[in-house]
């Protein structure tokens, strides 16, 4: 009686620190969003970013993915934003020299080369920094 009080005080544990896992890592991927942006000011959403070859984009596991031109970082907060991971590669399917919302984005295994799944963009908000 005593081996299946302790084997369910051990499985409602797991049950519990598994949400808490998952709540630390999206606290880190915020707090790294954070001090991206930190010093800079959000501007008015836009639908589309316009792309040049020297534009760097990274993701930011579980929280977001960000497009870096001149002075400027674009935030998007895609639909699934937890399904974010920087060990993936983006494949980008676009018309024109901007990136846009209605996009379409697949993600594979860097290593593996295995698709991952699909990102669905939101708008992306323009962080500038703050002069003087």
């Amino acid at each position: 009686m005593k081996t299946a009080t302790l084997i369910g005080a051990i499985a409602a544990g797991a049950l519990f620190a598994a949400p808490a896992a998952a709540d630390d890592h999206e606290t880190k991927g915020e707090a790294k969003l954070a001090k991206l942006i930190e010093g800079r000011v959000a501007g008015e959403p836009q639908s589309c970013v316009q792309m040049a070859p020297n534009t760097r984009m990274r993701i930011i596991d579980g929280t977001a993915i960000v497009i870096e031109r001149g002075n400027t970082l674009y935030v998007n907060i895609p639909r699934d934003a937890a399904s974010l991971d920087n060990g993936d590669a983006m494949a980008i399917r676009r018309t024109g020299s901007q990136l846009c919302r209605t996009d379409i984005i697949t993600t594979f295994d860097r290593m593996g080369g295995f698709y991952t799944g699909n990102i669905f963009l939101g708008d992306f908000v323009p962080y500038k920094k703050v002069e003087g």
